[in-house]
């Protein structure tokens, strides 16, 4: 298996980002065809497990202060991390001033108050009625 593995590498190539093959179909990884074999449900969660880790690395590097957070609040603010990136998340500063000086309400008021808000609809709702209340609505 291992010597298939390598002659799979050398002859397909590895690619990590989306590519068009020779056939034209969208492709990553090492051959994997996207648009007829896509990526089965495990392969979704490992994904998605990575992506939070990453989103939660980018946060609280960027504002230590987090890992004071409850897990209902930190949890809100990996979400939104996940979902704009960590560079928009830093653009909310009155958001991140209210945050860190716990005022929630008015944290939670201006997250309201974007773009992003109007753009996600009832995800900035959940996500800022976490940021509101520190509990879970789901």
């Amino acid at each position: 298996m291992n010597k298939l593995i390598e002659q799979l590498k050398i002859h397909e190539g590895m690619k990590l980002k989306p590519y068009k093959c020779t056939a034209g179909k969208l492709t990553i990884g090492i051959g994997r065809n996207l648009e007829d074999v896509g990526i089965s449900e495990d392969e979704a969660n490992m994904l998605l497990r990575h992506d939070i880790q990453e989103a939660t690395r980018q946060l609280l590097h960027a504002f230590p202060w987090m890992d004071e957070l409850n897990d209902a609040r930190i949890s809100a603010m990996i979400n939104f991390t996940f979902n704009v990136g960590i560079g928009t998340v830093k653009k909310f500063e009155n958001t991140l001033s209210y945050m860190q000086s716990g005022e929630w309400d008015k944290a939670a008021d201006e997250m309201m108050d974007s773009r992003w808000a109007r753009q996600v609809g009832n995800r900035a709702i959940e996500v800022t009625e976490q940021i509101r209340t520190g509990k879970w609505n789901t």
